[in-house]
């Protein structure tokens, strides 16, 4: 029995979701997302809640109930409150600003390396007091949200040895403790 795919998912005030037909559209102050759910699945809205259903307890209609379910939920937060991923560079001379709807950053490569913001996605930077730029990644869609935030960190992925690069806010990276010298 699935424990996430029976939770209701709650309606806030300001948003309005419709159902027609496995396209389920929720709209809200923030934008309006659109999912096509799996044929077996069903949601039905009622009581400012919506609900996801099965039909079976087969293996693939369970896992598709909870995922179902999840993804409604994140549609419904994403079009109320958004989503936020936040990393941080660290190194000497690395930084990051926004120049439109462009990130420019500073890697230590011998170039800029720029990043165009898709549709929906909102970047935003920062100087921290200890030198370290903030880059924020802000959207509706949490799957995009998260897949733009996971290439601005593959564009210098946090080294081993000294951890310079660019990770998650509050990411913890393992340090090796390199060449041992000759004593």
């Amino acid at each position: 029995m699935s424990r996430i795919g029976n939770l209701p998912v709650p309606l806030p005030e300001k948003v309005r979701a419709t159902i027609e037909g496995q396209r389920v559209t929720v709209n809200g102050p923030k934008g309006e997302l659109a999912h096509e759910v799996h044929p077996a699945i069903s949601v039905e809205q009622g009581d400012g809640v919506l609900r996801v259903t099965r039909p079976s307890d087969h293996r693939q209609h369970r896992s598709l109930h909870g995922l179902t379910r999840a993804l409604v939920a994140n549609m419904v937060t994403g079009v109320d409150q958004g989503f936020r991923k936040s990393l941080e560079t660290r190194g000497v001379g690395y930084s990051a600003e926004v120049r439109g709807d462009t990130l420019v950053m500073r890697l230590g490569f011998s170039h800029d390396v720029e990043m165009e913001a898709p549709c929906g996605i909102r970047f935003t930077a920062e100087r921290a007091p200890d030198n370290r730029y903030l880059i924020h990644v802000d959207g509706i869609d949490k799957q995009l949200v998260g897949q733009v935030a996971a290439d601005v960190r593959g564009k210098r992925p946090p080294e081993p040895y000294k951890g310079k690069g660019v990770r998650y806010l509050g990411e913890y990276v393992r340090q090796k403790a390199g060449k041992a010298g000759k004593v």
